[in-house]
């Protein structure tokens, strides 16, 4: 496990980027070799997908051998609501960028059959050759996509009831109204996103900092959902300064005595660009 610490979240979100560029630069997709990676939405990854969209402005990278897989999608919301996951994914990413719609995949709420669509979900990882890159966030409680405490660890791709501290966190996407936030969803499971060749994680704001303790500093827990990565034999943290509040001064020391180690990850940035 690694623990990447930045000093604000502008400097993690790039991080982050540059991880998720290079390592699609360096997979070399192509026709026949697609790139699988899956998705969270969300304010902490708004930066991260900002700066992806600037390398591939610049000519750096190209999601054309790209296929992706995103985390939840509320149920009973339509499609074209503006707080859909479906909303969210194009104005914030798909349409800055030149993924083909038929690869980008993302949950369909108003399935007539719900966990039939979850089923299909997990089908079409399966077929795409699993996840080579899962990109996921927290909530305040630990939850990662929504599996809310107390999930199952080893879950799959299903309907979930959200808790209400979910809800109330989300609440502010709905003008504050706690009867137009969805009170369940589809999401994929602790295990399916366990089963990704490699899983990044981003946590960043004093108000994830116990999640994040809870995380790395104390054992495996379906309360905290987001410590089974600790078992996952590939997992990034990308945390900011404010995140790491809770954590040991010495456990901070440590990673961050690794930091040399892992800006080779991410330097130099790979780019598409004939010659590079």
């Amino acid at each position: 496990m690694r623990l990447v610490i930045l000093d604000n979240y502008d400097l993690a979100s790039e991080w982050a980027a540059k991880y998720i560029c290079n390592r699609i630069i360096q997979f070399k997709p192509a026709q026949d070799r697609y790139f699988t990676l899956g998705l969270p939405t969300g304010s902490t990854p708004l930066g991260c997908y900002k700066k992806l969209i600037e390398y591939h402005k610049n000519g750096d990278l190209s999601f054309k051998y790209v296929k992706t897989f995103n985390m939840d999608e509320y149920v009973g919301l339509p499609r074209n609501h503006p707080e859909s996951y479906h909303s969210y994914m194009w104005n914030n990413f798909f349409k800055h960028i030149d993924i083909d719609p038929n690869n980008a995949h993302i949950l369909d709420g108003n399935a007539a059959d719900l966990q039939a669509e979850c089923d299909a979900f997990e089908k079409k990882i399966k077929e795409a050759g699993g996840i080579d890159l899962f990109v996921g966030g927290i909530g305040p409680d630990g939850h990662i996509a929504f599996n809310e405490p107390g999930s199952s660890l080893v879950s799959r791709t299903r309907l979930k009831t959200l808790a209400m501290d979910t809800i109330l966190a989300n609440a502010k996407y709905f003008d504050g109204d706690l009867s137009k936030v969805p009170t369940m969803a589809l999401t994929v499971g602790v295990g399916t996103v366990m089963d990704a060749r490699e899983v990044m994680i981003l946590i960043t704001g004093a108000h994830k900092a116990f999640a994040l303790y809870k995380a790395i500093e104390e054992g495996v827990n379906h309360m905290w959902t987001v410590s089974a990565f600790q078992q996952h034999p590939r997992t990034i943290f990308v945390c900011d300064e404010d995140a790491t509040l809770e954590l040991r001064v010495k456990t901070v020391k440590y990673f961050k005595g690794l930091m040399h180690v892992h800006n080779k990850l991410v330097e130099p940035l790979y780019s598409m660009k004939e010659g590079n």
